[in-house]
């Protein structure tokens, strides 16, 4: 049987100046300053971005995989994502990341296999995986 696919949401973004610049969304909900890693400039950077959405998403994704359990997320989980921009001299610039998750008064083993889970079904963890180094684990 052929699989399904339904696009739920298409988010739309205009940037102008790059890492100088400004982005704003299509409905004006988002509407920032951009600025350069580790300058003084008024901005957030797109490493920032990238991890703002990558755990909130994440979240979502434990969500799921706590109820496959027939369980629920404690209501103070929280994802501490990490997203660095390196370089190399061979391969030039590239992205990795790290998601350090807490869900508090939940078992070590237990929180460790809602974040594997959540890792396989997260959709940033399946556009990184195999692109960018990432770690995800329960802290």
């Amino acid at each position: 049987m052929p699989s399904t696919r339904a696009i739920l949401y298409t988010g739309k973004t205009t940037t102008t100046g790059g890492r100088n610049g400004q982005s704003h969304s299509d409905d004006n909900r988002l509407d920032i300053k951009l600025s350069v890693p580790g300058s003084n400039g008024a901005g957030t950077n797109p490493e920032q971005l990238f991890a703002a959405g990558w755990s909130a998403c994440f979240i979502g994704a434990m969500g799921h995989a706590a109820q496959e359990l027939g369980i629920a997320l404690p209501a103070n989980t929280t994802v501490a994502a990490e997203v660095d921009l390196g370089s190399d001299s061979e391969q030039g610039f590239f992205l990795q990341g790290r998601l350090n998750v807490s869900l508090p008064g939940l078992e070590h083993a237990l929180a460790q296999s809602i974040v594997d889970r959540a890792h396989q079904i997260c959709p940033y963890s399946k556009a990184t995986r195999g692109n960018i180094s990432a770690v995800v684990a329960a802290v």
